[in-house]
């Protein structure tokens, strides 16, 4: 953030006054654009990993395009207090079969018995890009944005890595990173834990006309983009043609990501929870499930709860994140 300080943080939040926390006592802070935003579809029925290399290509164009994007923290990096741990993928830049801050999207593969034979299915993944993204409405320092354009996003110079936004994402999207961000500046030894990172459907190229990264590079045709709407029809036709299954059409109220499958995504969810039980620590993030007909967390009581808890928080960090946007130029340039 250049010579932004935690002086200058301070003194705007606090000049916007804390009105604004009153203004936000609700949760619904993010709405979906009223305006045509973009989609994408992902036919399974084409995608089969990049089989024959090592990485397949939409993850490898997904690394090319925001490497400039990737953290770089600093060598020291302190615990999260009170907690005596932090998240560091520093050293683990290279890995490709899940997602980390440095490698923002991936493929999964199992193997689904369905009418009567075994499928073999591959699933990239990564953000779902929400309708009413509840990492939005939950962040209390204003560093995710749902674009009119459609993607979500996370402003890295506002984000604390509190990672309340993965918490409440049903696939446990956003990855964290210590050692990098605002908290270095404000209070490195009391809060934050880093930023928080993953896919914004290349929102640099798409603003510009231009395809996300993973669309240009798949070489079977599996990931289409275009508009919301027509993004939704084509899984529409897809699924009604091959008699198949969506994903991500009703899920978490409605996302811009639409999958269609040849089998039931309950068996393709099945196959992924059995496979993240494998790993060393099963209970981590970074392997999403593909959960039929999950909810909106800020929906529920509980996430109710949380929304006002993080309210008045929220009002003063957007009147602070405000200020940062105007003294970086940006705050008409979204």
């Amino acid at each position: 953030m250049g010579g932004f300080s935690r002086r200058d943080f301070l003194k705007r939040t606090a000049a916007s006054g804390v009105a604004g926390g009153i203004a936000l006592s609700g949760v619904k802070i993010a709405e979906a654009s009223t305006g045509e935003s973009v989609g994408t579809m992902i036919d399974l029925t084409k995608c089969d990993g990049c089989k024959g290399k090592d990485v397949p290509d939409c993850v490898s164009a997904c690394k090319t395009e925001n490497m400039d994007k990737f953290p770089e923290p600093v060598e020291n990096i302190g615990n999260y207090w009170p907690q005596k741990k932090y998240e560091d993928w520093s050293e683990k830049r290279g890995l490709t079969n899940r997602i980390t801050p440095y490698n923002w999207t991936f493929v999964q593969t199992v193997k689904v018995q369905h009418g009567g034979k075994e499928h073999e299915v591959a699933v990239p993944r990564r953000c779902m890009h929400c309708d009413n993204p509840p990492c939005v409405n939950i962040c209390p320092f204003s560093a995710q944005d749902k674009k009119k354009e459609g993607p979500v996003v996370i402003d890295p110079d506002l984000c604390f890595g509190g990672a309340k936004c993965r918490g409440v994402c049903p696939w446990g999207i956003p990855a964290r990173q210590a050692g990098v961000g605002l908290y270095l500046k404000i209070a490195p030894k009391f809060a934050g834990g880093g930023v928080m990172y993953k896919c914004d459907l290349c929102y640099d190229r798409i603003k510009v006309g231009k395809r996300p990264a993973c669309v240009e590079a798949c070489p079977k045709g599996a990931i289409s983009y275009g508009s919301k709407s027509e993004m939704l029809a084509t899984a529409e036709q897809k699924a009604k043609e091959i008699d198949g299954f969506i994903y991500g059409d009703k899920e978490n109220g409605g996302t811009s990501t639409f999958y269609v499958s040849p089998v039931p995504f309950e068996k393709v969810h099945k196959e992924l929870m059995a496979q993240k039980s494998q790993q060393k620590n099963p209970q981590a993030p970074g392997f999403p499930g593909m959960q039929v007909g999950v909810g909106n967390f800020l929906d529920t009581p509980n996430g109710i709860a949380a929304g006002m808890l993080v309210a008045p928080i929220a009002g003063m960090f957007a009147a602070g994140a405000a200020a940062v946007k105007t003294m970086k130029g940006e705050k008409n340039n979204d």
